[in-house]
């Protein structure tokens, strides 16, 4: 029986994806934008945890770092404390997360009212689920904002937030399809989206598909890929489950068996988000939005891979 022939990288390419991102560090082509995620804790003892997370990663500098809304504003008191104390104590600029449910227009009125008033400039526009309805039907409270659009109209009316939108790059659950959702997009920018956050995906060539597709379709606000450096697959598949995010067979193969090595997990984990990563910079994306969810390891992992794109800690 024959052996199979070698596979060979096509010339000039035998360096791989990770390789060839710090060819172009040294040509100084890092991203045009970095961006973190972290929700807000529970417990003091959570809360110590996010803020070793927010000391890791300010020194690169970030964009935005933004703080998570819970299922029908449950955590709305909480989420502004912390994006508060993050504007009084760091170097970093918040983005708030707000949703539509569980409160009427003018509620949520107040709220964006009174982040301005605390100075806070950015403001993640989304839908939301009510509390325990994940990936269930939606039903807008009559007396509120119908969805993220009005919502979007309702935050450029105040004042000149910039507002960051979600995206599904494999479409939304909820939507007929593709096409639909960047319907949505168009009317998002149209009523005042400066910026688009996918959600965490791991198909990249579908991503590169559904980017090509929302260019065409006109739209031009800057689109930043959602990337979940996940250390555990079962909570992952929990996650992505009710959010109709596609999970691929070889992820699942590369976790198989590291149920009690979490070391492994963290390298595996680590080695599959900075390919993505790097192969999506290769392809000229050149922004990208980090889901920590308040893990440190989550945060060393997001520090990591930061390097691989080029960024590097600036002087305090």
């Amino acid at each position: 029986m024959n052996a199979p022939s070698p596979i060979t990288a096509p010339l000039g390419s035998a360096l791989g994806p990770i390789a060839r991102a710090g060819q172009r560090h040294a040509l100084r082509r890092a991203p045009q934008s970095l961006s973190f995620e972290f929700g807000p804790p529970k417990t003091p003892e959570l809360e110590e945890t996010l803020w070793t997370c927010i000391r890791r990663l300010e020194p690169l500098n970030p964009d935005f770092v933004s703080v998570t809304y819970g299922a029908g504003g449950s955590t709305r008191g909480r989420t502004h404390r912390t994006v508060k104390r993050i504007l009084e104590e760091t170097s970093l600029k918040p983005a708030a997360h707000l949703t539509c449910v569980g409160a009427s227009r003018e509620e949520v009125d107040e709220v964006i009212r009174g982040y301005w008033n605390a100075g806070i400039r950015h403001i993640v526009a989304l839908r939301g689920d009510a509390p325990g309805s994940l990936g269930g039907a939606y039903q807008p409270r009559a007396d509120g904002y119908a969805n993220a659009t009005e919502l979007t109209a309702g935050i450029a009316a105040i004042a000149p937030f910039e507002i960051s939108v979600s995206l599904y790059p494999q479409k939304h659950p909820e939507s007929p399809s593709i096409d639909h959702d960047i319907d949505v997009l168009k009317a998002k920018v149209d009523a005042g989206a400066t910026r688009a956050i996918t959600q965490f995906f791991f198909d990249i060539d579908a991503f590169l598909r559904f980017h090509e597709q929302v260019r065409k379709a006109g739209v031009t606000i800057p689109i930043l890929p959602g990337i979940m450096p996940v250390t555990n697959f079962n909570g992952l598949q929990k996650m992505a489950g009710p959010c109709g995010i596609p999970l691929p067979d070889w992820l699942g193969e590369l976790f198989e068996g590291l149920d009690n090595d979490p070391d492994t997990r963290r390298l595996v984990a680590g080695s599959v988000a900075a390919e993505m990563c790097a192969r999506l910079q290769e392809e000229g994306l050149s922004d990208f939005h980090f889901y920590i969810l308040n893990r440190i390891d989550g945060a060393d992992l997001a520090y990591a891979i930061s390097r691989v794109l080029g960024v590097r800690e600036t002087a305090a």
